[in-house]
């Protein structure tokens, strides 16, 4: 897991700064990306609605 303390840095900028830092160069095959609350479904609520419902109108 690797998170940039600005949000901003890109992967071959982090591959870059890896290769210079072992000292041998490497290729990246795939990579994976998640975003916080990805998959997560909301439900939306109609206050209206419900309220209409619930009065019978």
């Amino acid at each position: 897991y690797v998170k940039a303390e600005d949000g901003k840095q890109t992967v071959a900028a982090y591959l870059a700064q890896v290769a210079k830092k072992v000292g041998a160069d490497f290729k990246l095959k795939g990579f994976v990306r998640f975003e916080t609350g990805e998959g997560i479904e909301k439900k939306v609520d109609d206050f209206a609605a419900e309220v209409a419902a619930q009065a019978g109108l």
